[in-house]
């Protein structure tokens, strides 16, 4: 007789249990579980679905989590639910009727393909045979979503409350960027404040210079500012701060980027010191701030 394995959790807690550093780091998109019941009505195979995921970007964070930072990463892959989108930033299409006014976020990411849950992704149009209905799409926002931003928060509750200060750093994954006669030498990392309203700048100025040192070109908010998470979990005025790193995949994954690569462990390296930047940084932010 066949047995059922229960689903993961929607999230692994790496880190101490007391919030030692008052930095929280996320991993919304390198997540590789695809529910069974997900597949069977997804139209595209699972070699599709996977080119949205932040392939390995969770293996970027082990550094920084053993120096004393604390990281929550997602194990749900992006296809079954987006955890950087509001929950409003809904295809109505999936839904199988027309919502009431107002009930849904019609954004550009939407109009994209790419909302909450994913409806059409570049490497295969659409990605469902059928639509999902009220009840799978409240299933997937309450096995993964709810409870993903319900740990950020718990962490950057703890962080706040042991350091008068938190910082959320939102960790993805980019193809590379091309290089232009009008931008010059495409960058290797973007960081991203939602153009300045998630962070105060003296942080993002920070991880910037950490990156130059290390030798790589860094952008501020071009082409990737942010998203949801750091409109939800960035309250800059009373000291929570939110910043969004993207990583060139090429640094750290093979040619094919599928697999790990040579360079993984520099990138390792390099994003623990983005971690201690904005660490040290933080130690004298609230008397700078007084």
């Amino acid at each position: 007789m066949a047995t059922h394995l229960p689903e993961p959790s929607a999230y692994a807690r790496l880190g101490q249990v007391a919030a030692r550093s008052p930095l929280v780091i996320a991993v919304p998109h390198a997540g590789h579980h695809y529910p069974k019941t997900m597949l069977a009505a997804s139209r595209l195979p699972p070699a599709a679905l996977e080119t949205i995921e932040d392939r390995h970007a969770d293996l970027l964070v082990s550094d920084a989590v053993q120096a004393g930072a604390i990281a929550i990463v997602a194990r749900y892959a992006r296809a079954y639910v987006d955890l950087n989108r509001d929950e409003r930033e809904l295809d109505p299409a999936l839904l199988g009727r027309r919502p009431p006014p107002g009930l849904l976020i019609h954004s550009a990411k939407v109009a994209g393909g790419l909302g909450v849950i994913p409806s059409r992704i570049a490497a295969g149009g659409a990605v469902w045979a059928r639509p999902l209905g009220e009840q799978e799409i409240e299933t997937r926002l309450a096995t993964a979503y709810r409870p993903y931003h319900a740990a950020i928060e718990a962490a950057l509750d703890a962080a706040y409350a042991a350091h008068g200060i938190a910082i959320l750093l939102d960790c993805h994954s980019m193809p590379p960027l091309p290089s232009s006669p009008h931008h010059g030498i495409a960058p290797r990392v973007v960081v991203g404040d939602r153009h300045g309203r998630s962070s105060d700048s003296r942080f993002v100025v920070a991880i910037m210079e950490r990156v130059k040192r290390a030798g790589f070109a860094v952008a501020r908010n071009h082409p990737y500012a942010g998203g949801h998470s750091l409109d939800r979990h960035g309250a800059r005025a009373v000291g929570r701060h939110a910043i969004q790193i993207e990583v060139d995949r090429s640094l750290y994954l093979d040619q094919a980027q599928r697999d790990p690569g040579d360079g993984l462990a520099d990138t390792r390296r390099l994003v623990a010191a983005i971690a201690a930047a904005l660490e040290a940084e933080s130690r004298s932010y609230p008397l700078a701030a007084e």
